[in-house]
């Protein structure tokens, strides 16, 4: 638990820089000359980079055991997101957010192997959301950075210049980290790896689960869009978007906690709840009454706080120890693709018709209903 904490005070620190940006991220480009189906593409580009590039840097920390240096690079492109402040045109704040998500996509399979090996004594489910609650401190504090930037009369610039100070604060929890457990894999012995097959290759199920994600995950629309959305519509103002976004995060860390403990007890059927509390968010987060889209946004980052606690937490349980940092580079790529492939979609169906919008997730949802419970059989 220990070494659980210390890694979620290195994501802590690295949401508020990233997350802080990711609030507004949407209404930025809009000011720099972006249409919705760029806001969408960008944002797709920049979530499939997070995830497909995990898949190499997955089977590289596998290989080399270098854990620790892959998390220290994809931390230290954080830099990207202060960075911001010198973007004059949309194009080049496209290049650093996407780089962000390189970053992310570096250090992610790394740090989730070396997480899944502490929470084998505390339980898979809690290890994560505890991880994930102290995650989403920072994506509370991120936005509110913004909002009180934009409440003293400032701007994106210098709201991405105060950015530096967490930036920096992540590298230095980081080391300490570094320096208090250096070799994290001794947390979990070979022996202790799932009964899942073959010990040295991934088994069936683990694919079955990742099909699952690819539909569940395409009709999630991302924050960005609907960030533009609440902007174009002037639905509220520039300074309520990031408090919107700070809500969700909020919400995101208390669904983490709850699903995690939910997951131990009765396991994979838990994440039934992805699909079903995905269903009405376009209906809700895409209309123009205010309530209705604060009500969605609830919805969205419970949502989040499942994906990122037990979608991950399952891979642990699904995968042999050897093999784990690969898996988890699989299961990202699956993600990040599906996520790119419909977040630009959602953005085009966005300038066509919302309805169409809802249609496509709708579709998603349904048919990845199915396709979990065709994995708890296989389990």
């Amino acid at each position: 638990m220990y070494f659980i904490i210390l890694l979620g005070i290195v994501s802590l620190f690295g949401d508020v820089t990233y997350e802080g940006a990711r609030s507004i991220a949407g209404p930025y480009l809009a000011t720099l000359g972006a249409s919705a189906s760029i806001v969408g593409l960008v944002s797709g580009i920049g979530e499939f980079s997070g995830y497909a590039l995990r898949l190499a840097s997955g089977y590289l920390a596998d290989r080399t055991k270098a854990y620790w240096l892959f998390t220290f690079v994809g931390y230290g492109l954080l830099v990207s997101i202060p960075l911001l402040a010198f973007a004059g045109y949309w194009q080049l704040a496209a290049v650093l957010i996407i780089l962000e998500r390189v970053g992310k996509a570096i250090r992610s399979p790394a740090r989730d192997t070396m997480l899944s090996y502490a929470t084998k004594e505390v339980g898979r489910g809690w290890g994560f959301a505890v991880h994930e609650a102290l995650d989403q401190v920072g994506a509370i504090i991120g936005p509110l950075v913004f909002s009180l930037v934009f409440f003293l009369g400032d701007g994106y610039r210098e709201g991405f210049t105060l950015l530096w100070i967490p930036a920096l604060l992540t590298l230095v929890a980081l080391a300490i980290a570094r320096k208090k457990v250096p070799s994290p894999q001794k947390l979990e012995a070979p022996e202790e790896a799932s009964k899942q097959g073959d010990r040295d290759k991934l088994p069936k199920v683990f694919w079955l689960y990742t099909l699952f994600t690819l539909f569940s995950i395409a009709g999630f629309a991302n924050f960005q869009l609907i960030s533009y959305h609440l902007k174009i519509q002037s639905i509220v103002t520039d300074v309520q978007i990031p408090m919107i976004y700070a809500i969700a995060m909020g919400v995101d860390a208390m669904a983490a906690l709850l699903a995690g403990k939910t997951y131990d007890r009765i396991g994979l059927v838990s994440l039934l709840a992805v699909p079903l509390l995905t269903l009405p968010i376009p209906f809700l987060a895409f209309s123009y009454d205010y309530k209705l889209v604060l009500t969605g946004m609830v919805l969205w980052g419970a949502v989040m706080g499942i994906q990122e606690t037990i979608m991950r937490a399952a891979i642990a349980d699904l995968t042999p120890v050897k093999r784990r940092g690969f898996a988890y580079g699989i299961f990202n790529t699956v993600y990040g693709a599906s996520w790119f492939l419909g977040s630009a979609l959602i953005g085009l169906l966005y300038t066509l018709d919302v309805n169409y919008l809802i249609l496509f997730v709708v579709v998603m949802e349904l048919i990845s209903i199915p396709l979990l419970f065709v994995v708890k059989r296989a389990t």
